[in-house]
């Protein structure tokens, strides 16, 4: 397990479809699995999940983004799972932290 956390500041929907784009085009074997969106009294909060095929742990691995919005006001969380190898602990953890690396990479540039 891998995991990123960032405030952000921006349009909550342009800033979850930059994520979305830059997490599909960063591989070629990433997927989009399905999202849970709610609005409460001006907070929004997206969770989406994606995956894709880990070369290192020979896997698929999932990521999960969630994405709370206030107005401008952004707070971007991420977590990977899935990619590790072994039974009783976790080692080879190269591919969640190389799909975790896509995220980090494209909230770094906003």
């Amino acid at each position: 397990m891998a995991k990123y956390e960032a405030n952000l500041h921006g349009d909550f929907d342009q800033v979850l479809h930059y994520l979305h784009d830059g997490i599909l085009n960063g591989s070629m074997s990433a997927s989009y699995e399905d999202e849970s969106y709610i609005q409460f009294a001006g907070v929004r909060c997206c969770v989406r999940v994606y995956e894709r095929y880990s070369w290192s742990g020979g896997n698929r691995l999932s990521m999960t983004l969630t994405l709370v919005g206030d107005g401008e006001d952004l707070f971007l969380s991420a977590i990977t799972a899935g990619g590790s190898q072994g039974m009783f602990f976790k080692f080879n953890t190269w591919g969640e932290e190389a799909f975790l690396d896509t995220l980090r990479e494209l909230a770094e540039k906003l």
